[in-house]
């Protein structure tokens, strides 16, 4: 059955989906004051499983758009959000039974519970990701047949705009330039679909996935526990099921650029207790993780960027040079790993001549 978020499930979940934003996202505790005021003001946020979603009800997945980068000097109002989603219902013809994250990573897990409470509506719990990825095209829904279009967007200046494209790819690349017009931030609410579509497409659980995150880090630093290995065990009896510490060291070098929409750059960690070195290469999330030029973990498995003595997120808009850092990589659920989905999201969908090998089978060359 569904449930009512609290005020420390919402903290919890904003900690635990900065984890899955694998540096990315945008950073959700901008998103979660959002909610915050929402919460105040005495309206709840209801969480459903998609299994509780009626026959044939329509779902509309609401995000943001645009490069983390932007968030943090331009703060998003949130009224953008209602716009976008009243604009496709109104396009399409129909009101919307319930809305979800098209990302359980980042700002973009906030954003859906903001929308929920403004309209009183459920938040399905379950996203098109897994894990935050910088282009629309980049989700499951499109990968098992559901198209991203028609999708509508918004500004906090009042600007709407309904989107029609010929495929995900292209919609992906008109609402971007539409994006940097707007600024660089934007809202969205696209891939609209039935229950049924939702429970065939989705990555279940993964808003419930966040909150245990945060949960299992907070608990652990309140028992001055290794918040690392109590993060292991918790991520073992999920569908993401592995976690690993693949390197701690501090940041050396960071290049950083944000160019057509997108953060994009690398980070250099150098090991305290040796000469060993990890490059990071990202596109808003860490992409691939190198260490003395041996692939350790790629795109779609998560490589996240943890602060060592606490296991605090940093996204890559806040890497900085000397920070202990320990980077962990937590493997990908199933639905994200067939062939069609690695086409999309794997290495050669963000121009990456690496093969996509599974975490646990690079696991090994981690540990030597």
């Amino acid at each position: 059955m569904g449930y009512d978020l609290t005020l420390r499930d919402l903290h919890d979940l904003a900690e635990g989906a900065a984890v899955l934003g694998t540096g990315g996202g945008g950073d959700p505790y901008i998103g979660r004051l959002l909610v915050e005021r929402e919460m105040a003001a005495g309206r709840r946020v209801h969480i459903i499983d998609a299994g509780e979603l009626p026959d044939g009800a329509l779902v509309l997945p609401s995000s943001m758009m645009g490069a983390p980068t932007v968030f943090v000097e331009k703060l998003p109002s949130g009224g953008g959000n209602v716009a976008a989603f009243r604009a496709l219902e109104e396009h399409l013809g129909r009101r919307a039974h319930a809305v979800m994250p098209t990302e359980c990573g980042g700002l973009n897990s906030m954003i859906p519970l903001m929308l929920g409470a403004q309209l009183g509506l459920p938040v399905v719990d379950a996203d098109g990701m897994g894990r935050a990825f910088p282009e629309l095209q980049m989700q499951t829904f499109g990968v098992l047949g559901v198209s991203g279009s028609p999708m509508a967007i918004a500004s906090d200046h009042g600007d709407v705009c309904v989107i029609t494209a010929g495929d995900n790819k292209r919609m992906e690349q008109l609402a971007r330039a539409l994006t940097v017009q707007m600024g660089g931030a934007s809202y969205i609410s696209d891939y609209p679909m039935d229950s049924a579509e939702v429970r065939r497409t989705s990555v279940h659980g993964t808003l419930s996935l966040c909150r245990d995150i945060g949960r299992t880090l907070r608990e652990a630093r309140a028992a001055h526990a290794d918040p690392f290995d109590a993060l292991t065990a918790m991520l073992a009896g999920t569908l993401y099921s592995l976690g690993v510490v693949l390197f701690r060291g501090k940041v050396t070098d960071v290049e950083r650029r944000t160019v057509d929409g997108f953060a994009r750059g690398r980070a250099v960690l150098r090991a305290i207790d040796s000469d060993d070195v990890l490059e990071l290469t990202f596109q808003n999330e860490h992409l691939v993780a190198r260490r003395d030029g041996r692939v350790l973990a790629i795109v779609p498995d998560l490589i996240c960027t943890l602060a060592t003595e606490t296991g605090a997120p940093v996204p890559t808009e806040s890497l900085a040079y000397g920070q202990r850092l320990t980077v962990y990589a937590i493997s990908t659920p199933p639905i994200m790993r067939t062939p069609d989905a690695l086409a999309c999201f794997g290495p050669a969908g963000f121009g990456l001549t690496d093969p996509y090998v599974p975490l646990e089978e690079l696991l090994p060359a981690a540990r030597t």
